[in-house]
């Protein structure tokens, strides 16, 4: 059975370990969604996960909404990209962009203007805006012309990845966003051929992975899930038959590895998880399956254990232990981050924790 620190291809990426740094928001990017050096300082003090998830990232002004987020549509932010990718590849390791469409949740004051969705709908709670938070408002229900636009950004978008120095990308499919309401029946009521059943459910994901592996490779596209917590008002009647479906089509499509946001216990956000799925996808699908959600070390061991997961990745652990690794390795103790400077956009409690000094603990 493999275990934490033994090495595993997800596609045509080699990890030297099956410790993977989850994608984590963290808001240091500027209003023009461009990354920059303090960026590239925090990813490289973390090189040492077998894979890097880039902090989610827009695929275009429509679908971005968070404050000083990163995105990738443009040529500014591809050179602002390559200084971290950079940085990382210096430093040994290996890094994907997660690419992301927020839709419904989307505020028009960064979004530009009304957001879309599958359907026509409102997120419940509250946007955060420059301006503080606001309620959010009704999306409007995609279009063909809207599906086919929002498909050809994706793949834009994964093109430029590659050209920023990404190893591969990560489409964001889980926790609320665009994928996510057209994958879900309480989320998605269209009609046509986007709604309805299962099948018809599964259209947009299906195209929007195919465009990006007809720009990069297949071998380079991973896709990340939540499937087993409420998230955003986003949630489905039958969540184990969907994502099965889901794990059969990942399977038709020849997708090298999935990410699994499947909550064993009550989340850092009070999320109450629903009975997990990945065991039903495991029987389904063939690549590699990386399980996240509250893990730390002696949980993570337990579960490559079970033998369904090929890899575990690690979300807050590493924002305050940029050494994760090499603590996780020696049963070194973990710092505690301080969440006030989760979003805060300086370098405090971003780039100033520590690596773990045994000496001074001794």
């Amino acid at each position: 059975m493999a275990g934490l620190f033994d090495p595993v291809e997800f596609g045509s990426i080699e990890l030297p370990n099956r410790i993977l740094m989850a994608p984590l928001t963290r808001a240091r990017s500027n209003r023009d969604a461009v990354p920059n050096e303090l960026m590239a300082a925090y990813y490289a003090q973390r090189a040492s996960a077998g894979l890097i998830i880039s902090e989610a990232t827009g695929i275009s002004r429509e679908g971005l909404g968070w404050p000083n987020a990163p995105g990738l549509w443009n040529e500014v932010q591809v050179e602002g990209w390559k200084i971290i990718t950079d940085a990382v590849h210096q430093a040994g390791g290996r890094i994907v962009a997660q690419l992301w469409h927020m839709g419904r949740v989307v505020h028009p004051d960064l979004g530009g203007g009304q957001p879309v969705s599958s359907s026509a709908t409102t997120a419940p709670d509250y946007a955060h805006t420059y301006a503080g938070e606001k309620p959010y408002v009704e999306a409007r229900e995609a279009t063909r012309d809207d599906i086919r636009r929002i498909i050809g950004d994706y793949a834009a978008a994964a093109r430029n990845a590659i050209a920023g120095g990404f190893d591969g990308v990560q489409i964001h499919g889980a926790n609320g966003y665009l994928i996510d309401q057209f994958l879900r029946d309480r989320a998605n009521f269209r009609t046509d051929e986007y709604g309805g059943s299962i099948e018809n459910r599964l259209r947009f994901m299906t195209e929007v992975l195919e465009a990006a592996g007809a720009e990069i490779g297949m071998d380079r596209v991973g896709i990340r899930f939540s499937t087993n917590i409420l998230t955003q008002g986003v949630d489905d009647a039958d969540p184990l038959l969907l994502f099965m479906a889901v794990a059969q089509r990942m399977e038709e499509l020849r997708v090298p590895w999935i990410e699994l946001r499947e909550a064993h216990r009550p989340t850092s956000a009070g999320a109450i998880p629903t009975e997990p799925v990945s065991e039903a996808m495991r029987s389904l699908y063939s690549g590699k399956i990386a399980l996240n959600s509250d893990y730390d070390g002696p949980s993570a061991r337990a579960r490559m254990a079970e033998g369904i997961a090929d890899a575990i990745s690690f979300g807050r652990p590493f924002i305050a232990n940029p050494d994760l690794v090499r603590r996780l390795c020696r049963g070194l103790p973990l710092s505690p981050g301080d969440s006030s400077t989760f979003y805060s956009g300086d370098a405090r409690g971003y780039v100033d924790y520590p690596p773990y000094d045994e000496a001074e603990a001794a």
